[in-house]
């Protein structure tokens, strides 16, 4: 089975002191990614062929600038902005014609190339296969592994964005022996830590009142950055932090 070349990371997460293992498993592909291009791949020919190709989305620009990497990314945005240049000089003689008041109106190529643009992404891309399979492995993991089901147990949840992707993908992805058991547990220790990471957040902002100045933190230092994690599924990795 293809799952099993992935269950060393899959179990890898799951083992993590982290409020989503999912985003701590996406994480680590993104990181890694991210090293892939910025290392001294982005002087391959085919690497920058899809680069200049697919460019990059807004949320992993920002990430592989601050990488620190600048020479190769400065000549990634070169070529790539050559390549666009001349898609743009083409779209700039595009006509425009003026919308029906009846019927739908003719789709605009700019707009279509230049939302094309935004949402295509090299690093994205490089992850998506990694990806879809370490979700194929915890379902995978879930029925044949006993010892995987009792650390799955114990996981501190998900987060919402995740939560409903597994949600959606159990049905199809566990036998019926399976199903319910997984559904429910995981409903669970997702609901039960959400109101824990609430309750710490709620302490967290009652510790600026004056009152409770000499108050312990107790658990709350870091809980506005894992309620983000929660709620947006965004991996800080300063949510570690104690």
């Amino acid at each position: 089975m293809k799952e099993q070349l992935y269950s060393i990371p899959v179990n890898d997460a799951f083992d993590a002191d982290c409020e989503c293992p999912v985003c701590f498993m996406y994480n680590k592909l993104q990181s890694d990614a991210i090293d892939f291009v910025m290392g001294a791949s982005y002087m391959e020919d085919d690497v920058r062929m899809e680069t200049d190709k697919v460019g990059f989305c807004g949320n992993h620009l920002p990430l592989l600038y601050k990488n620190q990497n600048r020479l190769g990314l400065g000549l990634m945005m070169l070529t790539y902005m050559d390549r666009q240049l001349k898609t743009l000089e083409k779209l700039s003689q595009t006509k425009v014609k003026k919308a029906p008041l009846f019927g739908k109106a003719e789709s605009d190529p700019v707009f279509t190339y230049t939302e094309e643009q935004q949402t295509s992404c090299y690093v994205c891309d490089r992850m998506a296969h990694s990806y879809e399979r370490y979700l194929a492995t915890i379902f995978y993991l879930y029925e044949n592994d006993s010892v995987f089901r009792d650390k799955f147990a114990r996981a501190k949840g998900f987060c919402l964005k995740h939560y409903g992707e597994l949600h959606r993908l159990a049905p199809k992805s566990l036998s019926a022996k399976y199903l319910d058991e997984f559904v429910s547990v995981m409903s669970r220790l997702t609901v039960e830590n959400f109101k824990r990471v609430r309750d710490e957040l709620e302490w967290f902002t009652d510790k600026f009142d004056y009152r409770n100045a000499d108050a312990d933190w107790k658990n709350s230092k870091d809980a506005l950055i894992r309620a983000i994690q929660k709620t947006n599924g965004i991996f800080v990795e300063e949510a570690k932090k104690k």
